[in-house]
């Protein structure tokens, strides 16, 4: 009886291991359990998830019909003195010039995933959600992206007013430190003198104080923090009323010069959105390479000229000293025909495939509006990065 037993136990299969129908076959206690159910947890690895804050720093316009949309750009008028008897009939020098700028919507910006119905079922989490949330992402990146890329265009732009003895102020270029290196741009003092002279820029072009911000590489804006506690320029940019878990958050720094500052891992940044490892030079501040960066951390521009509609630069070159924004809401316009939005399909569709497509969406283009609204940062060279 005893070998009858355990001759009808060997023969028995494990149905939580791999393999489990090995005839005869003996499996230790992870062998078992292999294939068993892992229990959620009920926590998520968002991968790496990017602020966008682009599109409420820039004017937007939103069409329904049409493909493009025009703004208007006034430039300064004059005033003088009447002359008794003389009809007025506006100004003799036919004051204010005016020109035109017109933003194009590029083609459709998809990102898109199919979910198979049996994953659903299997799976304990809310597959359907965590999915739109990463295509809302995508767009939202991209978003981001192109709009950085025209302001830094605007800052090396003359105004778009050439009307015969007006000359309008245009884009401003101002240089971080003073050395050969890009390393530079993350030094705190020399980030703080290059807010103060962009201050005076914007002021001494006519640009409205309200509204004013700046974007700076994470990396560039937790060195201001670390510098806040000194005697040098960083130790009055702190809010004082933001002390403790909010300076260790990395809240802590409000404002330069009246300039609101965020971060964002969008802007161009030496031929780069997100951080830029290497060897220190002209084009490349030294940062070490951290390892296990993951393929979001440091990515290369591509040129986009013969994707899009809009020009939005050759990254390898047109980039490769820039290393911050500051900027009002004027520098820039983006015109959407397709807000971000995410489509399912359902029917016939899920029927055939067992599945459904999640798709988001998004139809924009981004252009330069009024230069003098901008300012681009640079280091590593002495020479300003030329327009394009």
């Amino acid at each position: 009886m005893a070998h009858q037993n355990a001759a009808l136990l060997s023969s028995l299969t494990a149905p939580g291991a791999d393999n489990a129908t090995r005839a005869g076959a003996t499996f230790t206690t992870a062998e078992r359990r292999a294939l068993y159910l892992k229990l959620f947890s009920g926590e998520l690895f968002k991968g790496f998830q990017r602020n966008t804050i682009a599109r409420d720093l820039v004017t937007k316009r939103t069409i329904k019909n049409g493909k493009s949309l025009q703004f208007i750009y006034t430039g300064r008028t004059t005033s003088e003195y009447h002359t008794p008897g003389q009809s007025i009939l506006g100004n003799s020098d036919n004051a204010p010039p005016v020109a035109e700028k017109t933003i194009t919507v590029d083609d459709l910006l998809i990102s898109s995933a199919f979910v198979y119905e049996l994953d659903e079922t299997l799976a304990h989490y809310d597959l359907r959600g965590e999915i739109s949330k990463k295509i809302g992402y995508a767009l939202a990146e991209n978003y981001d992206r192109k709009i950085f890329r025209q302001i830094t265009r605007a800052a090396r732009k003359a105004s778009p007013i050439t009307k015969t003895n007006f000359k309008e102020p245009g884009g401003t270029q101002i240089r971080v430190g003073t050395n050969a290196q890009a390393s530079d741009a993350y030094n705190a003092t020399s980030i703080v003198n290059a807010f103060y002279d962009a201050a005076a820029a914007l002021d001494e072009k006519g640009v409205p104080s309200d509204g004013r911000v700046a974007v700076l590489n994470p990396r560039q804006y937790y060195e201001l923090i670390q510098g806040v506690g000194g005697s040098g320029s960083g130790a009055y940019l702190i809010n004082r009323d933001e002390q403790g878990s909010a300076l260790q958050s990395g809240n802590g720094i409000i404002e330069i010069a009246g300039i609101k500052i965020y971060k964002s891992m969008n802007i161009p940044f030496f031929g780069r959105f997100g951080t830029k490892f290497g060897t220190a030079s002209a084009t490349n501040p030294g940062v070490t390479d951290p390892g296990n960066k993951g393929d979001f951390t440091e990515v290369v521009m591509q040129d986009e000229r013969t994707e899009t509609v809009n020009n939005y630069g050759n990254g390898d070159s047109d980039f490769e000293n820039s290393c911050g924004l500051i900027f009002q809401k004027e520098a820039a316009g983006v015109v959407e025909a397709i807000g971000p939005q995410v489509q399912v399909t359902s029917g016939d569709v899920s029927v055939i495939y067992q599945g459904d497509v999640i798709l988001g969406r998004l139809a924009m283009g981004a252009d330069y509006l009024n230069p003098a609204a901008a300012v681009e940062l640079y280091a590593g060279t002495g020479t300003a990065p030329a327009a394009w």
